[in-house]
């Protein structure tokens, strides 16, 4: 495959730079953290601003583990303000790159794959990305990172890692110049993809570098790492055939859609399943919202510490494909009470719908009376019309009003966050 130009652009701090601009505050100089004040000091910070990094405070970290001494502004999550603004950037990125050519990694990063606008401008990719970039700031006010390669990966590194130590925070590479500059590059765990149990498997053999893995036995890799040794041996050469096209055009083996939160105190087990069948609920309305019809359910569940195990998980088959909460939360109090342990209290649980299909596939056996399922159908698209016309607590049911119930709480979230 011929290299191509492709770009990653990452914006800085964004939930933090978000704050810091609408607070009328410098991203890159207010020392700013993004997390919610309610919670108690064990909640992570979502996000924040260099200067605070600048100060040996670790992204992500909990509350309490800021010292003291530091005087910071605490700022409230708000997930649609950010969505928002990320959608905002997005329509600049489509100013000079059409949609086809951009893949969203995140709501704050995007790959692009500009090779072919590079002589429509008659800039080189540095000279465009660095438009891109200024038209985000002067936009928004929020700063931007971009990393330029012939391949998605490079960009990906580029961006992660070179881009960090260059003053216009745009970094390039190519196959060759990542095996010149990178290759001996530690932490190993800079490089995506690569965690700490990676690395650690790794160092068990005296592997330590980008080098190490080009150069190691290959059958070794393959024992270790399965077939992922393929994707890890290829980015070691700087080598990335998948493309933005391949990406769109991919299309998954089969579909699911999953619900899952982290309580904020320890469940019952009785309490954990009035939780399951709250999720099951809204998640048989986004079926009904989509079109869509499952056959098999999972649960997953994690206790809390100290607990006789970690967790369990089940799965089990409705016999026929549905979107009726009615048929779908008598399996779900079915599998729930034969897997979960009454003498372990709950702080995780986790929903997924499997073998999600489109409702025109929907197939009768002959104990189902047809018309009381399209009349249910019917009922759940009333309440998406409600939800989605004056909000998604202006129509709940009893189990919702009960002790330990989330579900008006969690529809004021976004991700698990305020949503404003």
């Amino acid at each position: 495959m011929s290299d191509r130009v492709c770009l990653c652009i990452d914006l800085k701090s964004f939930y933090a730079s978000v704050e810091c601009v609408d607070k009328g505050l410098d991203p890159l100089t207010a020392l700013l953290v993004v997390a919610d004040p309610e919670r108690t000091e064990k909640t992570i910070c979502l996000a924040i601003t260099p200067a605070m990094k600048a100060l040996g405070i670790r992204n992500r970290c909990r509350v309490f583990e800021i010292p003291k001494n530091i005087k910071y502004v605490m700022a409230t999550p708000r997930m649609q303000r950010y969505i928002d603004v990320s959608a905002d950037i997005y329509s600049i990125y489509l100013r000079y790159v059409a949609k086809e050519d951009i893949h969203v990694y995140s709501i704050d990063e995007v790959f692009m794959d500009v090779t072919e606008y590079l002589e429509l401008y008659k800039m080189s990719a540095k000279e465009l990305a660095a438009r891109i970039i200024r038209d985000i700031y002067e936009t928004t006010g929020i700063t931007a990172t971009c990393g330029i390669g012939t391949n998605l990966y490079l960009a990906k590194i580029a961006m992660d890692i070179t881009a960090k130590h260059v003053d216009d925070h745009m970094g390039e590479l190519t196959e060759e110049s990542f095996r010149e500059t990178l290759w001996n590059h530690r932490p190993l765990t800079d490089f995506w993809r690569i965690g700490p149990g990676t690395v650690r498997k790794l160092e068990q053999y005296g592997i330590y570098t980008m080098r190490d893995i080009a150069k190691a036995d290959e059958d070794l890799l393959y024992r270790l790492f399965g077939i992922d040794a393929e994707l890890m041996i290829d980015h070691a050469w700087g080598r990335e055939s998948a493309t933005i096209q391949d990406i769109k055009a991919y299309k998954p083996r089969h579909n699911s859609l999953s619900s899952g939160q982290v309580l904020s105190r320890d469940y019952s087990m009785q309490e954990g399943l009035l939780l399951c069948k709250e999720m099951a609920e809204l998640l048989c309305l986004d079926l009904v919202e989509k079109g869509l019809i499952t056959d098999n359910i999972s649960i997953m569940l994690s206790y809390a510490s100290g607990s006789i195990k970690g967790g369990d998980n089940g799965s089990i088959s409705l016999g026929m494909a549905t979107s009726s909460s009615r048929m779908i939360l008598p399996y779900i109090e079915k599998l729930y009470n034969k897997m979960a342990d009454s003498e372990c209290f709950i702080r995780r649980i986790g929903i997924s719908f499997n073998n999600v299909v489109d409702e025109a596939f929907v197939q009768y056996d002959i104990f189902t009376d047809p018309e009381e399922l399209e009349r249910d159908r019917k009922l759940q698209k009333a309440m998406v019309g409600v939800r989605n016309k004056y909000g998604k607590n202006a129509i709940l049911k009893g189990m919702n009003l009960e002790k330990g119930g989330t579900t008006i709480e969690r529809n004021k979230q976004i991700g698990g966050h305020r949503s404003g």
